[in-house]
Order: C-alpha cells, then sequence, then structure tokens
C-alpha cells in the first residue's frame, strides 16, 4: 500500500567510480544536511573497486550498484523496494489497473498455463479463450518448465503486436492455436450485483486509481436495480491493499464527514498526518466523485467481509468502519500490514518504494503484524478454515515490522495446524479437478457471504469454533 506517486525527495551522492579510497557523500534530509557514515562508504567503494578489477569475469558495473541498492533496502523489511526499469513500469501498471497484454486471469496447472479467466471486453475475450483452457504454448516456446512469471513475461508485450496460444480445451478434447493482438488492457477492481431482493454485494479486488470511480458506478447500478435495499456487503477478501488515498474514499463513502480514518506515524514530519473523511483527503481532480453516491448509503446496514488475505488498503478500511461502528467485521484475522509505503521517483524510470511510517486506526490500533480481528469469526467453508493455516501472514515474514505497541507473542499451536493444513491440501490435490472444492466467490455457495447476509437479515449466523486471535501483544512493562 502507498501513497500516490511523488516525487517526495533526492539523495544526492558523489560518483562511484573505480577503487575510490576518499568519498564525501551527503543526503538531502528534508531541508537539514545529514552527513553519512564515511569509513563505511569507503569501504562500500573498495568492495565495488575489488570486484570490478578482481573477480573472475567482467561484471556489469550498474547491475552491481543496481544489486547493492536492492540488497540494501531489502534488508530493512518485505515491503521496501528498489525499483529498476522494469519492475518500476510492472509498479505503475499495477496501480493504475492498466497493463498490454491479451487480458487473461491466469495459474498453474500440471505445469500448463491454466486461464481462470478472460477479463470480459478484452482480446482474449474476443478470441473466444474460455475458464480453465490450457494454454502449452506460447508462440514457438513450450509452457511446460517455464515458470508463472516467465510466461506472464512472455504474453505481455507492446501494443499492437500480435502473441500466438496454443491451448488445449479439455471438454472438447482438442489443442488449436488462437493468434491475439496485445492491446491495452483495464482490469476491473470492483465487481458487484443484488444476491437477492433488499440485498446487495460489492467486492473490491484491490485499490487502484480507478477503484474509486467503479465503485461510485457499481454502488449506483445496485441503487438503480433495487432501490429499496435493505443491506449491503462489502467484501474485501482476498484483496492484497493498494493506493492510500482510494482506501480513504472508500470509507468515507460509508462514514460521517470529517471524522477520522486512519492516521499515520513515522521518522519524518510529513508521515504524522491523520486522514479524515473529507473531499481534500482523497480528490484527486474535478469534483468529488462520492457527491454522486445515493445518500443512503451513509446508512444501509452494512457487513465487511475479510480474510487472512485482506491486507493494507483493506485493513484501513476495515478498521475505520469498525472503530466507527459503522459496519460489522465478519470472516478472519486479516493479514496484519500495517505500514505506509512511500513512492519516490530516482529518475526518469527508476525508483525507491520505502516503508516511511506505520498506520492506526481511529482508535490508535496497530495494525502492523497483527491485523483487524473481525467482530464475529466465521470459518471459509462449513467444512472450518481448511487451508487458512497455509497462508502467511505479516507476521510471520522475515524482518517483518513489529506494531510498535507491544512484543509479539507467538502461538505454538499454528505450525502444527499447519502442517495438518498441508496434509488436507496433498489429499484434495490427489483428487480428480472436478472433486476438488474451489472457492465460489459471490455465489449462492460461498459460505461466509451467506453468513453476511444471515447477519443483515438477524439470522442466526454459524460461527468458527475453532478460530483464535494469532499473534496476540503482551504489553511493556515500565
Amino acid at each position: 500500500m502507498s501513497h500516490k506517486l511523488k516525487i517526495a525527495g533526492w539523495i544526492s551522492v558523489g560518483a562511484l567510480a573505480g577503487a575510490l579510497t576518499t568519498v564525501s557523500l551527503q543526503t538531502v534530509a528534508r531541508g537539514s544536511l545529514a552527513p553519512l557514515p564515511l569509513e563505511e562508504l569507503q569501504q562500500l567503494a573498495a568492495v565495488f573497486g575489488m570486484v570490478k578489477s578482481d573477480y573472475v569475469e567482467p561484471v556489469d558495473e550498474k547491475k552491481l550498484i543496481s544489486d547493492a541498492i536492492s540488497g540494501m533496502v531489502a534488508s530493512l523489511d518485505p515491503h521496501s523496494q528498489y525499483f529498476d526499469k522494469k519492475s518500476f513500469k510492472d509498479f505503475r501498471e499495477g496501480t493504475s489497473g492498466r497493463f498490454v497484454g491479451v487480458g487473461i486471469e491466469i495459474s498453474q496447472e500440471d505445469g500448463l498455463i491454466k486461464v481462470v479467466s478472460p477479463i470480459e471486453g478484452s482480446p482474449a475475450y474476443r478470441a473466444g479463450l474460455k475458464p480453465n483452457d490450457l494454454i502449452t504454448k506460447i508462440d514457438d516456446t513450450l509452457v511446460k518448465g517455464l515458470s508463472l512469471s516467465e510466461a506472464v513475461k512472455r504474453i505481455k508485450g507492446e501494443a499492437n503486436t500480435k502473441v500466438m496460444l496454443t491451448v488445449f480445451r479439455k471438454d472438447e478434447n482438442r489443442s488449436f492455436p488462437v493468434t491475439i493482438t496485445r492491446e491495452e488492457i483495464r482490469t476491473q477492481s470492483v465487481r458487484g450485483k443484488v444476491m437477492e431482493p433488499g440485498y446487495g454485494w460489492i467486492r473490491l479486488t484491490q485499490f487502484q486509481e480507478r477503484t474509486v470511480d467503479d465503485f461510485v458506478r457499481k454502488v449506483d447500478e445496485i441503487y438503480k436495480a433495487e432501490p429499496n435495499l435493505r443491506g449491503l456487503v462489502l467484501d474485501l477478501r482476498n484483496d492484497p491493499g493498494g493506493l492510500l488515498d482510494a482506501a480513504v474514499a472508500i470509507s468515507a463513502a460509508f462514514l460521517p464527514e470529517n471524522v477520522t480514518v486512519v492516521s499515520t506515524n513515522g521518522q519524518l514530519a510529513e508521515s504524522k498526518f491523520v486522514y479524515k473523511a473529507s473531499p481534500e483527503f482523497y480528490q484527486r481532480r474535478g469534483s468529488d466523485p462520492l457527491r454522486r453516491l445515493p445518500a443512503a448509503i451513509k446508512t444501509v446496514p452494512l457487513v465487511v467481509l475479510v480474510n487472512e488475505g485482506s491486507a493494507s488498503a483493506s485493513e484501513i478500511v476495515a478498521g475505520a468502519l469498525q472503530d466507527h461502528k459503522r459496519a460489522t467485521i465478519l470472516g478472519s484475522q486479516t493479514f496484519g500490514k500495517g505500514s505506509v509505503q512511500t513512492v519516490r521517483p530516482l529518475g526518469p524510470d527508476t525508483g525507491l518504494k520505502l516503508t516511511t511510517a506505520r498506520y492506526f486506526t481511529p482508535s490508535g490500533k496497530s495494525i502492523q503484524a497483527r491485523g483487524i480481528v473481525p467482530d464475529i469469526m466465521v470459518d471459509e467453508s462449513e467444512e472450518g478454515n481448511v487451508f487458512a493455516a497455509l497462508r502467511t501472514r505479516e507476521a510471520d515474514l522475515d524482518k517483518h515490522l513489529t506494531s510498535g505497541q507491544g512484543t509479539e507473542v507467538k502461538d505454538p499451536a499454528r505450525e502444527k495446524q499447519r502442517e495438518a493444513a498441508r496434509k488436507r491440501a496433498e489429499e484434495e490435490s490427489r483428487k480428480p479437478a472436478s472433486e476438488r472444492k474451489l472457492p465460489e466467490i459471490g455465489t449462492d455457495k460461498d459460505f461466509q457471504l451467506t453468513q453476511a447476509l444471515n447477519q443483515l437479515k438477524g439470522r442466526p449466523v454459524l460461527v468458527s469454533k475453532t478460530q483464535v486471535v494469532e499473534n496476540k501483544e503482551e504489553k511493556k512493562e515500565n
């Protein structure tokens, strides 16, 4: 989760050339000059010189420096990152919701690429690709043996170029080639519909630049289809987060004007900030997009669905609505990513994503390494949270930032739960595809969504009997 891209500062350094023995470096730190450790920087320059002159074969100077920067930043925490040209381009595509490709959501199955879903209106959709199609070749390259990321790179490319996919359609038992012209794809981060008379469902899969506008349009569609809406489910399950201002806007859609949504606190003065449910904190350009929302959205009974995959911006929204008692939070304890990353360009096509603050819910609770604890714990299926223990949470990540509000207490039973879940996952994978239990989000077979609708209707909810709060914290004694 990051602030909007902005130039927030520059680092001024001397050039490294050969084995420098004397280096005088300073960094511009928000108007004040802070000297850097000279001895350690001399060592860095010396190592660079030795590697360049003594390594067994010639090295690329630029790559060496780039790798050094990457290593320095990666040592901080799991979310700080140096962006080279390629990764910076990918990052900006991810937050904008736009990329160039054929428009398919994919996964891997038996070493092949499986089409999960073509994006409606995309080149792949128009070419007739269907869910469960298997891609066996990309142009002349066999998919077998490629990683998912390698396959994605080959499928994506420049706009108006062609890629030939060889597709195996299992239900028709045939293979056929499809030539598709790549074009700019706009991903949809908002889905929704009227589930049944009086009750609606809106799902956010990511907080992107277009999310707020798409959210407003979807709410409007639901109210036009069902003017007498008696309850709404906001589904944030497996939403990894995204842009901070989008999270503030979605929170503001449901909250009274000018109440606190989230606060941040870090080393820099600009990182100490309170974001409120007011247009000045989320408006990008032009008029306030939320003004187009029906007035009833402020008071409609609301349930927010979350799980272990709900992170960052999702947790900001869930925490704000929970603290202001605007919604009932239902599901599983969230991921626990309560840190803010600011992206600073280092040049025209490189950048630095740096953790600059922790964020706090309106009541002052840190979510970092703990997450949002639902008001009602509900399992992902009637059989329980079958595979939830396999999911990695923030507190499981190496070098994760602590909450800053106490000492983490690890649950020794969690690894036992994981081992049991691994065995169940292995058993499930051996079953024929037709017998595997796949999550059905947004259908009448979606167990958690059914429980959310029961909550809105005042009916009994099947509460989890096994879920416990993880990574509890003990206050330090002074």
